[in-house]
C-alpha cells in the first residue's frame, strides 16, 4: 500500500502541480525607465546598448520587461501592474527582419489576457540546422483570468532565436506554444522521454542496441543508447511543468569522446 500511495504521489506531483522554480526575470525596470519610452512611437524607440550585450542578458531583459505588463479585460481589484506600457519598448528586441513578419498590432495581441509573466526554465540549445543563429528553450508561467471570473496559472514553453544585429543580440524568431495538464498523464507514449526514445529510435529506427540509464539534472533529461551502428547517442529532453518531456536535441559521440549535435531524420526510418 505504502509504494501505491507513493506511486500516486510521485504522478500527481509530476502531471498535476504548479511550478516550484523561482522566477528569472527579476531585473528591476523603473517606472522612470517605462516613462521615458512608452509614449514615443514604438518605431522610433531606440534603447541602450547594455540591454543586448549577449543573447542570454537579451532573453532575460526582455521577460523582465514584460514581467508586470498587464492586458487583461477581468481580475484584480484596480490597476494592474504596468499595464501596456512595456509592450511597445518589448517590441524593439525583435530584429528589423522579424518587424517585417510580425507587424506591431499583431505582437501586442500576442499578450491579450495575460496579466503577468514568470519566466522560470532558459537554457541555450545546440541548433544542428542554424550556427549563426542561437537558440534558447524557455517556459513561462503565466496569469490569467479564467473562466470563473477570478484569475489563474497557465504555462507556455518554446523556442526563442537570437541573432547580432549591429553589434546588439536581437530575437530573431519566437515559436510559443501551450501545455495541456489534462494530456500527457492520460495519453500516448510520446509526452515520456524513455517510451519515446524506445519507440522511435528502437521500433521504429532500429537504431537501439542498449539503453542506459536516464540522466535527469533538473528539469533536463538525458537518455544514453548504444547503437546498432557502433555509435553512441543522447537524446536530450526538457521536462515541462505540465509533465510532458520535450525532445531538443540529438547528439552523438565523435573520435575524441566529445558530444556533438547531429540529426535523424526519423522520416527515413518510415520510409516516409
Amino acid at each position: 500500500m505504502e509504494n501505491t500511495n507513493l506511486d500516486i504521489l510521485k504522478f500527481n506531483e509530476r502531471y498535476f502541480r504548479p511550478s516550484k522554480l523561482v522566477a528569472i526575470n527579476v531585473k528591476d525596470f523603473s517606472y522612470e525607465f517605462l516613462d521615458k519610452y512608452w509614449k514615443e512611437d514604438y518605431n522610433k524607440i531606440t534603447l541602450p546598448n547594455y540591454l543586448f550585450i549577449s543573447p542570454k542578458e537579451t532573453v532575460i531583459n526582455y521577460f523582465s520587461i514584460l514581467r508586470e505588463a498587464s492586458s487583461i479585460s477581468k481580475g484584480g481589484c484596480g490597476s494592474i501592474g504596468n499595464g501596456v506600457e512595456p509592450y511597445p519598448i518589448s517590441y524593439s528586441f525583435l530584429t528589423e527582419d522579424f518587424k517585417k513578419r510580425l507587424d506591431y498590432k499583431s505582437y501586442s495581441e500576442m499578450f491579450k489576457e495575460i496579466g503577468h509573466i514568470n519566466l522560470i526554465k532558459l537554457r541555450n540549445i545546440l541548433d544542428a540546422n542554424n550556427t549563426n543563429v542561437y537558440k534558447y528553450f524557455f517556459e513561462i508561467e503565466t496569469i490569467e483570468p479564467s473562466v470563473n471570473g477570478n484569475t489563474s496559472f497557465a504555462y507556455y514553453y518554446g523556442f526563442m532565436y537570437i541573432k547580432n544585429e549591429n553589434g546588439s543580440y536581437k530575437i530573431s524568431d519566437i515559436d510559443l506554444r501551450g501545455e495541456d495538464f489534462l494530456c500527457a498523464p492520460y495519453h500516448g507514449w510520446a509526452h515520456n522521454a524513455e517510451l519515446y526514445v524506445n519507440t522511435v529510435y528502437g521500433d521504429w529506427c532500429k537504431l537501439i542496441k542498449v539503453v542506459h540509464p536516464t540522466e535527469q539534472i533538473g528539469y533536463v533529461k538525458n537518455i544514453f543508447v548504444s547503437g546498432t551502428d557502433g555509435n553512441e547517442y543522447m537524446f536530450q529532453f526538457f521536462q515541462l511543468t505540465n509533465g510532458t518531456d520535450i525532445q531538443v536535441n540529438q547528439f552523438i559521440k565523435n573520435i575524441n569522446g566529445q558530444w556533438v549535435p547531429t540529426i535523424i531524420d526519423v522520416n527515413k526510418c518510415l520510409n516516409l
